[in-house]
C-alpha cells in the first residue's frame, strides 16, 4: 500500500483467538503495519472477516517472550487486543473491548 509517498507493507494474516468475542470468533486477522526500523512496528489498521478497521490510537504495548501485544482504539470506538507472534509472524485478536 502506498501512503504519502511511503510504503507500508501488510503484516500477516492470522485468527482470532478463542473467546475473543463470540461474532468474531470465527473471522480470521489481517493487519497492515507501520514498517519502521525494525520492520513491522505497529498496526496501522487491521481486517476481521470482510470489515476494516482503523487504528486511531494505540493505547499500550508490551513485550511478552516471542510476541508484541498491542492495545488499540479502532474507529468504531472499541479497543482490541492485537497480539504478533513475531517467530511465526503471526497475528492473532486476542480481546475485545465495547466502547461505552
Amino acid at each position: 500500500m502506498e501512503a504519502t509517498g511511503r510504503r507500508f507493507p501488510s503484516c500477516s494474516t492470522g485468527t482470532v483467538a478463542a473467546g475473543a468475542e463470540e461474532s468474531l470468533s470465527m473471522k480470521s486477522i489481517r493487519v497492515d503495519c507501520y514498517a519502521g526500523y525494525r520492520g513491522d512496528q505497529r498496526p496501522l489498521r487491521f481486517t476481521l472477516g470482510a470489515q476494516m478497521y482503523q487504528v486511531m490510537e494505540t493505547e499500550d504495548q508490551w513485550y511478552s517472550p516471542g510476541a508484541v501485544h498491542f492495545r488499540v482504539q479502532a474507529g468504531d470506538g472499541n479497543t482490541y487486543i492485537l497480539r504478533h507472534d513475531e517467530n511465526e509472524d503471526a497475528w492473532t485478536l486476542e480481546g475485545f473491548r465495547k466502547g461505552t
